[in-house]
């Protein structure tokens, strides 16, 4: 039974996928009243009040994954998560539209002092003087950060009028046309926008984007707008520029700590607020819930989830174009590692053929968590493959280049020692599935699948038939047999598949004939 861990309040309609199973268990508590059976939950499931941390990892040994049903994952430590192989996914188009519309709302809210004039009439105040706004039309929006939620934004923004300038180094040039938005970089977005609204994740980089150097960079009379995270704008500096008036005013969703009790922004008449809101809509509440367990569910069933923050992320049909390539490079991580009996320095992959085009970056890693896997004492698998290798001193690149090969696509992996190096080439053949078309140097072609022998002999007559003599003395019946030499009379190599393992008294006969150099086993 696969158990799972709902530590914060999510909208069961939501969970439903995972309830109608009856191969998991769902048990609804927050952590300290699950305190003592946290060992025994396979998922965990959280929105923002839980704190993933290592140390909460380590309460929890069988933990396999962890949902966020949100966007940020800044409550999760992901470094110690991809250590621990746990993968990480969230719900990354679930809140779009709800967290764009309270973008807006308190942007249009800022400008036109609506909170401060609901609050003076509920006084049985009329101060219509007080409360003179600014229109949007004609201003400049600067958005740090063309995401889903900026691009939605910026839609928004278009339509009532207003040139959207943003910084986003990712942005190409081909999509800022398309939005219909202007590359600007970030010293340019700070002198030229009116509005300034954050939508960037909180990372090492994005912390304090607007601090007291940058704030001091934008037009006098700037409007600030975070609806993203809480430290992305450095409060000390906020509250720095609003008291001197360069800053006309700020409205802030989020906070460095929530609630933000006796938080000094609070008592500015200029800054309107809100507890965290973006995502608190019917419909985003639903759809996040909805949105992780049935990626939760999909892992349970052994799939292959699309929005995980440690993995590459594929949706569903891109998945189904990489399951393929994703099963030829486990199986070439399998076999290299069985023939690479010694210590490894570096691991590289190339690329050739339609294969090129996918993301390999997720090929890779199944390869390298193949090789790894029966080399290291912990778990070991494509989230925290990469930090294995590197941990353990080695290195590990991929390239791609012209097709060489004469397949439609072709994976070339190449192992190095100290003493030795280990190349395999292989390809997926439609018709066929996965080949292995090359074993260091020899050109073969075997299904890399089952019991099978890997067996190194000199190119003369005779040995093809040793072999065959040997395996029917001891009542063994070949499946399949693929050979393949670089001359003739010199090397050659031999695979030959089995329905069952071989005993080690036909291993120590093979290794008595002359003209076999090695004997290998290997289990796939």
């Amino acid at each position: 039974m696969f158990r799972i861990l709902v530590s914060d309040p999510i909208s069961k309609d939501g969970l439903l996928p995972l309830m109608q199973s009856d191969q998991l268990e769902i048990v609804q508590k927050n952590v300290k009243d699950a305190e003592d059976e946290l060992d025994q939950f396979d998922a965990l499931l959280v929105r923002s009040a839980t704190k993933v941390t290592q140390s909460l990892m380590e309460k929890m040994p069988k933990l396999k994954i962890i949902a966020r049903a949100g966007v940020g994952v800044d409550n999760i430590d992901i470094d110690q998560a991809t250590r621990h192989g746990i993968i990480v996914i969230n719900a990354p188009e679930g809140n779009t539209i709800s967290t764009a519309e309270h973008t807006f709302a308190m942007i249009m809210s800022l400008m036109r002092h609506i909170p401060q004039a609901n609050a003076s009439v509920k006084d049985n105040e009329w101060k219509r003087s007080s409360f003179l706004g600014t229109e949007l039309y004609g201003k400049v929006l600067g958005i740090a950060g063309l995401g889903r939620i900026g691009s939605e934004i910026a839609k928004r923004a278009r339509a009532f009028g207003m040139k959207v300038v943003v910084f986003d180094p990712f942005l190409t040039e081909e999509r800022a046309s398309k939005i219909g938005v202007e590359s600007y970089s970030f010293h340019q977005l700070l002198e030229e926008a009116d509005i300034i609204t954050v939508h960037t994740p909180l990372t090492k980089e994005t912390r304090g984007l607007l601090n007291h150097e940058t704030i001091g960079k934008t037009k006098k009379g700037v409007y600030l707008v975070n609806c993203a995270r809480g430290g992305i704008i450095d409060e000390e500096a906020l509250i720095y520029y609003l008291e001197n008036g360069h800053v006309s005013g700020a409205a802030l969703d989020v906070f460095i700590e929530e609630p933000p009790a006796g938080n000094r922004l609070l008592d500015f008449p200029q800054v309107i607020t809100t507890p965290h809101l973006g995502a608190s809509t019917k419909e985003a509440q639903l759809n996040v819930a909805s949105q992780v367990a049935k990626e939760v569910l999909t892992f349970c069933e052994g799939g292959q989830v699309t929005s995980s923050v440690n993995l590459p992320s594929l949706s569903e049909d891109d998945y189904k174009i990489m399951k393929p390539y994703d099963l030829l490079a486990r199986k070439m991580g399998g076999v290299l590692s069985q023939c690479m009996r010694e210590p490894v320095n570096s691991i590289s992959v190339q690329y050739e053929g339609t294969v090129a085009d996918l993301e390999t970056s997720f090929i890779t890693k199944s390869v390298i968590a193949s090789f790894l896997r029966s080399r290291v004492d912990v778990t070991v698998n494509a989230v925290n493959a990469g930090m294995i290798a590197r941990e353990r001193g080695i290195s590990f690149s991929e390239k791609k280049s012209a097709n060489e090969s004469g397949y439609a696509n072709c994976v070339t992996v190449r192992v190095e020692g100290d003493r030795s190096t280990f190349e395999i080439k292989g390809a997926y053949i439609p018709e066929y599935g996965v080949r292995i078309i090359n074993l260091n140097g020899f050109s073969i072609d075997f299904y890399p699948e089952g019991h099978l022998l890997y067996v190194q002999h000199t190119d003369v007559p005779g040995v093809i038939g040793r072999v065959g003599q040997i395996l029917g003395d001891h009542a063994v019946n070949i499946a399949t047999m693929q050979v393949g030499r670089k001359e003739r009379g010199g090397e050659a190599i031999m695979m030959l598949s089995f329905d069952k393992p071989l005993e080690n008294d036909v291993l120590d006969a093979f290794r008595e004939v002359g003209e076999i150099v090695s004997v290998l086993p290997l289990e796939l």
